[in-house]
C-alpha cells in the first residue's frame, strides 16, 4: 500500500540521514526537525482515520530496553488519545487467566476512527511466557498454530495491522539496563522479569527467532527495526508505519478566533482567590 505523495521531500530527507551503516550519532536538532515533519503526517493520518472510520492495529514487539515505549511516545505526542490509543496490558488477573487467551487483547481492538498501539501484544506467549515457563507446551503449539489464521481474521473484516519487532544488540542492551539502574527517573521500567532477559538472552533469541519463523506470513509480515541508535530506530518506524496506511490528506475547516464580547458592567478582572500557587521558576 502506498501513501498519495504526502511526506514525499521529507522522506528524501531522512532515507538520506539512515541509509548508511557507518554513521555518528544523529543530533537532536536534527532528530526533532524530521520528528516534527513526521508528527505532522500523523495528525493528518488521525484526520483520515477519523472521517474514513478506519480501524489501525500496530503491534510493538522486542526486546527489553529496545524502546517501544519510546517510539509509541513520539506517536501520541502530537495527537489526540482519543484516536491514537496506547494499550500496555498488566499481567492476567486469575478471571484472564480462565479466558481464552487472546480475549483480554480483542477487548481493546478499535472501533471506526481508532488506532491502538499495542505495546507488547499477544505475541507475550511466544516470548516471555514460553522462555520464563509461564505457558504449557501445548498452549504455547496451540498458539503458534492459531494465531496466523486469527490476524487472517482481522484483515479480512478490514482492521489494518502492522507488526514491528524492535531489534536491540546483546551489549546495547546491558548498557541500556545499566543506565536504568544509574538514572532515578528511570527505576520504575526495572523489574525482576525484564533484567532476567540479560541472562536469557539466547533463550529468547530462540525463541524469537521460532515465532518470526511460524508468524511473518505474505499478509501480514513482521517489520524488523535495527534499535541500538533509539532517534533513527523511531524516524525510521514512524516513517515505515506512515507509508504502510493508505491514508489521504484531509480538507480540515479552521475556525476563526472570535471577538471577545465586550465586558458586562461591573465585572472585574481575575479570579476571587487568596490561595495562589507560588512562582518557584
Amino acid at each position: 500500500m502506498k501513501r498519495q505523495g504526502l511526506l514525499k521531500n521529507e522522506r528524501a530527507d531522512v532515507d538520506a540521514a539512515v541509509d548508511s551503516g557507518v554513521r555518528g550519532t544523529m543530533k537532536r536538532k536534527e532528530f526533532e526537525s524530521e520528528l516534527r515533519k513526521l508528527q505532522v503526517e500523523l495528525v493528518r493520518l488521525q484526520t483520515w482515520v477519523k472521517a474514513t472510520g478506519a480501524r489501525i492495529i500496530v503491534v510493538f514487539e522486542g526486546r527489553d530496553t529496545a524502546g517501544k515505549g519510546g517510539v509509541i511516545s513520539r506517536i501520541t505526542q502530537r495527537v489526540s488519545p482519543r484516536v491514537f490509543r496506547h494499550v500496555a496490558l498488566p499481567a492476567p488477573t486469575e478471571r484472564e487467566k480462565s479466558q481464552l487467551y487472546i480475549q483480554r487483547y480483542i477487548a481493546h481492538f478499535p472501533a471506526a476512527g481508532e488506532i491502538v498501539l499495542f505495546d507488547r501484544s499477544w505475541y507475550n506467549r511466544a516470548g516471555v511466557e514460553r522462555v520464563m515457563g509461564f505457558c504449557t507446551d501445548d498452549e504455547y503449539e496451540r498458539f503458534m498454530r492459531l494465531v496466523p489464521s486469527f490476524e487472517q481474521e482481522i484483515v479480512d473484516n478490514g482492521i489494518i495491522l502492522l507488526k514491528y519487532f524492535l531489534d536491540v544488540s546483546q551489549d546495547e542492551q546491558r548498557r541500556r539496563f545499566a543506565d536504568r539502574i544509574e538514572d532515578p527517573v528511570k527505576h520504575w521500567k526495572l523489574s525482576p522479569m525484564d533484567t532476567e532477559s540479560v541472562r536469557r538472552w539466547w533463550d529468547y533469541t530462540l525463541a524469537y527467532q521460532d515465532m518470526l519463523r511460524a508468524t511473518d506470513t505474505a499478509a501480514n509480515p513482521w517489520f524488523i527495526v535495527p534499535s541500538d541508535d533509539k532517534r533513527r530506530a523511531r524516524l525510521n518506524l514512524i516513517a515505515h508505519m506512515l507509508s504502510a496506511i493508505p491514508y489521504k490528506k484531509v480538507k480540515v475547516e479552521l475556525p476563526k478566533v472570535p471577538k471577545a464580547e465586550p465586558r458586562p458592567k461591573g465585572a472585574e478582572d481575575g479570579l476571587p482567590t487568596s490561595h495562589i500557587v507560588p512562582a518557584r521558576y
